[in-house]
């Protein structure tokens, strides 16, 4: 994670925490137990960063060498389980907390996505891309595992919305600077995800 700058360090371990937390919550859904929605949380929040890092050839992958990643992880995956657990079913709140946390998750990662494809010497252009991958990846992985169909191929404008964000902050940090174009972006692709989710709530079949 070298690449990473001083900004972007903390906002991967929040983006950490955020997807795991996520992969908590779908794993008590699914009445997966703890052990089973640890192991969610943490390929769901190491996922995205492990394929842009193939991607990009950057070996070993992050986690590997900096193991805050994983001690970010996994209490973050056990907390958000017990929390799940006490919350009341059938009424969509543990799903709609789910959406909230994964669009966090979604702006976070596509961001340093794009940062640490920057600091590989990539073009802006595939920057743009490596970002989505990053920040759409992990929340496919845990669907899958999940046996749904990942967000990302039912909503037309999920890595649509990824994209943008990632370009918006490409090219705000010429004119703002990295720390504002940083907040700017990252309050694009979360207000409009939020305004999506706000305008398309989960089908009553999903509420669980």
């Amino acid at each position: 994670m070298e690449s990473l700058s001083h900004i972007f360090v903390p906002l991967s371990l929040v983006a950490t925490a955020v997807m795991a937390a996520s992969a908590a919550i779908q794993a008590r859904r699914f009445s997966l137990d703890l052990f089973g929605a640890t192991v969610l949380g943490i390929v769901t929040a190491v996922g995205g960063g492990t394929l842009r890092d193939l991607l990009l050839g950057l070996t070993p992958v992050f986690w590997i060498t900096d193991l805050r990643f994983l001690l970010v992880a996994v209490p973050s995956a056990m907390l958000s389980f017990y929390i799940a657990a006490r919350m009341p079913t059938g009424n969509g709140r543990r799903l709609a907390l789910l959406m909230y946390l994964d669009a966090i998750g979604l702006a976070l990662f596509t961001l340093t996505g794009v940062q640490v494809a920057l600091g590989a010497g990539v073009s802006p252009v595939l920057a743009i891309v490596i970002g989505c991958v990053t920040g759409t990846a992990g929340g496919m992985i845990r669907d899958l595992l999940c046996n749904i169909t990942p967000s990302v191929l039912r909503e037309d404008l999920y890595a649509t919305i990824s994209l943008a964000g990632g370009a918006a902050y490409l090219g705000l940090r010429q004119v703002l600077g990295e720390p504002t174009a940083t907040l700017a972006a990252f309050l694009l692709i979360l207000l409009v995800r939020v305004v999506l989710l706000w305008r398309n709530p989960p089908r009553p079949d999903d509420a669980v």
